[in-house]
């Protein structure tokens, strides 16, 4: 195992993050997002060989396996089609493809027991065992679902400036950040894509404003959703840890552990990108073979 390399990769609808490693040593690198729900095969072969290829410090053939966890791999067809593509592309290695869930709760638990979380411009949670994920609560979307995420978080802030809820402070600070209109909010929520993304654009500007009420008001009854719709049905939230991570999870550390407290649930890890968690527990596997 000294001399082999693998590569990781964590995939959303924007970014993928990916990983180079061995016993030895790991590199890390980033391209666009990549997923077989959005891409065509040749696109993905399109943006392997254009933007990650250029970043691999050694020839594609010294890589023996490829781990890709991403969006829109809950589907068969899809994981299919990727795994093709990953195997026609590192033609030396073997491509284990799956879900972001699976990612996050591997790299949040490893080979333990516990509730692993995301919250970033969507959301989702599963119960793991240790080994394998036994439930997982049906994800809705940002229309119907997504508690707890930037997506909803950004709805919220969007709703309080044209309900005119805000007072004249935030009102009056909303308008100079995001210098937009009704109109122009409401043609890209309905008639443009990525709805969900342009609505998580507006979510920063309750980070940009902690402290004030209102604000710490829409957060604190946000995050509770998610607890209370999601965590709270898993009969082992208070039992074993309760994982996160995404940007949201990570910007509101204070927030999720105050709400752990109130539900008397244990805190586990809180990490901002599942690749961190990703890289130890291949390096650990490494090790271990």
């Amino acid at each position: 195992m000294k001399n082999s390399h693998i590569l990781i990769a964590d995939s959303g609808s924007s970014k993928t993050a990916w990983c180079l490693l061995s016993v030895e040593s790991k590199k890390m690198m980033q391209t666009k997002g990549i997923s077989p729900y959005f891409m065509t095969k040749e696109q993905i072969n399109d943006a392997l060989e254009k933007e990650l290829f250029p970043l691999l410090p050694i020839e594609t053939t010294k890589i023996s396996e490829v781990y890709f966890y991403g969006t829109g791999l809950a589907d068969p067809q899809n994981i299919h089609l990727l795994k093709k593509v990953l195997e026609g592309t590192f033609i030396n290695s073997e491509a284990y493809v799956t879900h972001d869930m699976m990612g996050a709760a591997r790299a949040l638990c490893g080979h333990e027991k516990g509730i692993a979380c995301i919250l970033g411009t969507g959301s989702n949670s599963c119960y793991y065992n240790g080994s394998k994920i036994i439930k997982n609560n049906p994800g809705l979307g940002y229309v119907l679902g997504d508690e707890g995420s930037a997506a909803i978080l950004g709805k919220k802030v969007i709703q309080y400036y044209l309900y005119q809820t805000f007072d004249e402070e935030l009102k009056l600070s909303f308008e100079k950040e995001f210098q937009t209109t009704k109109e122009e909010i409401l043609f890209n929520v309905y008639k443009k894509p990525y709805p969900n993304r342009y609505l998580a654009s507006f979510s920063y500007f309750l980070y940009e404003h902690r402290g004030h009420y209102m604000i710490e008001n829409i957060l604190e009854d946000a995050l509770n959703d998610f607890f209370f719709y999601h965590v709270c049905k898993y009969a082992g939230s208070w039992e074993y840890p309760i994982h996160f991570t995404g940007g949201v999870a990570w910007a509101y550390k204070d927030i999720i552990l105050e709400l752990c407290n109130t539900y008397g649930m244990t805190p586990g890890n809180i990490i901002k990108e599942p690749i961190e968690g990703l890289v130890s527990f291949h390096k650990a596997e490494m090790n271990n073979s």
